[in-house]
């Protein structure tokens, strides 16, 4: 067998999952479709336990069922998966914005502009990962504005989640504009102390977010 394209062996199954990953969410692999892992393992020169491993992380995920005697399958996301998903992150995110908006510190307020102020820099160049790291960052100053550890704890945990859909869906270089957009109104409402504005922003934000990632899933 060839040298492993893989150079750091404790991350390797991470780095496994991450690839199956990308391909489930983009529709590389088809739900239901059988993923094999003697084929993973020639293509990606790695023994067959790494595979194993990652097959087991993405089950935990949803992403993957397996059957016995049949095999692994991709699950990828269904339409009411979606509904789920954005239902629960609008309430979460709508009670931390409303708990931020009473609780925010000066230091926290101009972090957010920090933070837009570079989200637009990186939006007028196309810099779609830039932009993704810079939109967690302003929803986790957000998160730590609330005061709240468990609602701050929720939330990370959901985001890490959301986060590994996002990357393949949302982010599209036609949609950074928007999405600037709405995150800026966002922090404006933050920063007049207007809770019920910035809650409403943040519903709307989120039902686009939702549009957008079905409409890139395309999912049925």
């Amino acid at each position: 067998m060839e040298e492993s394209r893989f150079s750091n062996a404790f991350s390797l199954t991470d780095e496994i999952a991450e690839i199956i990953r990308e391909r489930i969410l983009k529709g590389e692999y088809k739900i239901g479709e059988k993923i094999k892992e003697n084929q993973l393992a020639t293509e990606l020169r790695v023994s067959r336990t790494p595979i194993r491993e990652a097959f087991k992380q993405l089950e935990e995920e949803g992403l993957m069922e397996y059957i016995p005697n049949r095999g692994c399958f991709a699950r990828g996301f269904t339409k009411q998966d979606m509904a789920d998903i954005y239902s629960v992150r609008k309430a979460l995110e709508q009670l931390a914005v409303e708990w931020a908006v009473e609780r925010i510190t000066e230091e926290e307020l101009e972090q957010l502009r920090g933070q837009i102020d570079l989200m637009e820099f990186y939006t007028k160049r196309q810099d779609t990962k830039k932009v993704l790291e810079l939109n967690n960052e302003f929803h986790q100053t957000i998160y730590g504005s609330t005061r709240s550890r468990f609602l701050s704890q929720i939330l990370r945990s959901y985001q890490d989640y959301v986060n590994q859909a996002r990357k393949a869906t949302v982010y599209g270089e036609e949609n950074l504009r928007c999405i600037l957009n709405e995150h800026r109104d966002i922090m404006n409402a933050i920063i007049e102390r207007d809770a019920e504005k910035a809650v409403s922003l943040t519903g709307l934000h989120l039902d686009k977010s939702r549009a957008r990632a079905e409409d890139r899933w395309n999912i049925k």
